[in-house]
């Protein structure tokens, strides 16, 4: 590990120049703390291009680049199915990792990441740029600050027109992995049983709908609507727990709070009325998700902690997500234990 202290930049390489790719150069480069010092990608044109707006050096393959270079962290934006190979190869030169969600394509894979992160005491960040996202961070503290004393139910929506970028995985893997490691997160446990059902409409080889159910030890449901085919962008998070129900929107960063009055719920006339509680606007101070996920990681790599979204939370998410396409093609649910086994 080559990580440097005090006002020096850290010096960064990223493997993978996509459209998630240039959003990490774009953020790397805008860092007062961080250096883009390498990027490879197998399109010598991306490479080319990138190197001449940014002076970092250029590689068409991201296995010389990571064995080539003097590096304090590398970032890992490639394909899913190459996430393995890339982020062992970068674990055995003793260097900081950040990896895209999610973290692999498979949970043996996933796991394999972890082990091999522990062994060499190298940090293994994964990139769940929701949990940055301002308005989920400030959910998190009205939930600690005991606003919903229990939670009944964790709903999840992420939807959007089908993306030319992803062949080599389905929405569950590729976006279903957020919403398994958010609803998790919410309700501050993993899962313990799953259930989905998929359709696949538009992509060549993979799903793209799923519909999961999640049950966690305390009771709490939790649902999951993820897919590549509604026409507008939805990204939506609803909590609802004993006091009310909080809505958040990902995208605008708007948080509400929805205050419930059980006691209005008789009988009028023998009819059961419907009433509508409180709405409470919640202050969120907005930013830039990636930005902070950024931040985050250079902490990592200058003071060696554990990274907030680390290897282990990756790896649970993608064993919830395939544990999903377990449940969907057996046409019955799965049972997850603590280890992240399944039976």
């Amino acid at each position: 590990m080559t990580g440097q202290v005090g006002g020096d930049k850290l010096r960064i390489g990223l493997v993978g120049l996509g459209s998630m790719g240039r959003n990490h150069v774009r953020v790397v480069t805008g860092h007062p703390e961080t250096l883009l010092t390498a990027v490879a990608d197998p399109d010598a044109e991306a490479v080319a291009a990138v190197s001449a707006q940014t002076g970092a050096i250029g590689f068409t393959d991201p296995m010389a680049m990571i064995a080539e270079t003097e590096l304090d962290g590398i970032i890992i934006a490639a394909p899913t199915t190459f996430h393995g190979p890339l982020a062992h190869a970068v674990i055995a030169r003793g260097v900081p990792v950040l990896v895209e969600k999610p973290l692999a394509a498979t949970h043996a894979e996933a796991l394999a990441i972890v082990a091999a992160g522990r062994a060499a005491g190298v940090p293994v960040q994964v990139g769940h740029v929701e949990r940055y996202n301002p308005a989920v961070l400030r959910l998190g503290q009205l939930l600690h600050e005991g606003w919903l004393t229990s939670i009944f139910a964790i709903v999840s929506r992420r939807a959007g027109p089908f993306p030319a970028r992803i062949r080599d995985v389905g929405v569950t893997v590729d976006l279903a992995t957020h919403d398994a490691d958010m609803l998790s997160w919410v309700a501050g446990e993993r899962p313990t049983r799953v259930y989905a059902e998929l359709a696949q409409r538009k992509h060549g080889s993979h799903e793209d709908l799923l519909f999961g159910l999640l049950h966690f030890p305390s009771g709490a449901s939790g649902m999951l609507d993820v897919n590549w085919l509604t026409p507008a962008k939805r990204r939506q998070l609803v909590v609802i727990g004993e006091e009310g129900m909080f809505e958040l929107d990902y995208l605008t960063q708007r948080l509400t709070f929805t205050k419930s009055d059980l006691a209005q719920g008789s009988l009028i006339a023998g009819y059961a009325p419907t009433f509508t509680g409180d709405v409470l606007e919640i202050e969120v101070e907005t930013h830039e998700p990636l930005k902070a996920q950024l931040d985050a990681f250079v902490r990592t790599v200058r003071t060696g902690e554990r990274p907030y979204v680390d290897g282990e939370d990756g790896a649970w998410a993608v064993h919830i997500a395939t544990a999903l396409l377990e449940a969907a093609s057996t046409v019955t649910p799965v049972f997850l234990d603590r280890e992240g086994a399944t039976s």
